[in-house]
């Protein structure tokens, strides 16, 4: 959680396709929570996707005609709903319950930060967010040249100091626990 705001700041890992962001989101969501905080994440797609299989109860609720769909246990709870539009993540925020940091994978053209992972390999001679107001971190093993602090893909620390320190973090659980002892 943002500790002057309140709210958990949104902040999209962007790139080309094969560059490595489901990678790094892997990487540094364990890191994050390692630390004592707690992360939402959303995924990106620009095409439909199903994320129930066919036969199961929910499937055949949706599909029969509901609107929402939820899965419950005492462990997940999943949820499929119609939209119509494509949300931004600030809009899907009041969905995230009770998280410190909201990490995207996509959204680059959205106005939250950025952080572009690079690799030349993978295409394109340059970062795609070169010039980008929104961009605030590097991640790539390239040598380039940007006016943004750059990490190697190998350091997931860093990486997350940066988050905490240039967002402001404070996870939850200390905050509640300050909160009650107080």
């Amino acid at each position: 959680m943002n500790s002057k705001t309140n709210k958990p700041p949104i902040i999209s890992v962007v790139g080309l396709s094969g560059t490595g962001k489901t990678t790094l989101l892997e990487r540094l969501i364990p890191e994050l929570t390692r630390r004592g905080f707690r992360v939402g994440t959303v995924k990106h797609h620009r095409h439909r996707f199903e994320m129930d299989r066919p036969g199961k109860d929910s499937w055949r609720h949706k599909h029969a005609g509901a609107s929402v769909a939820i899965v419950s246990s005492p462990y997940h709870i999943g949820m499929i709903m119609d939209v119509d539009h494509d949300h931004r993540p600030d809009e899907l925020t009041p969905l995230l319950c009770s998280v410190d940091i909201i990490l995207t994978e996509g959204y680059k053209q959205d106005y939250n930060p950025k952080i572009e992972v690079f690799r030349p390999k993978a295409g394109g001679g340059e970062p795609i967010l070169k010039g980008d107001a929104h961009l605030v971190a590097l991640v790539s093993d390239a040598k380039v040249d940007l006016d943004v602090p750059k990490f190697s893909t190998d350091d997931i620390e860093a990486l997350a100091d940066f988050l905490i320190d240039n967002f402001n973090l404070t996870p939850t659980a200390l905050t509640q626990h300050l909160e009650a002892a107080s």
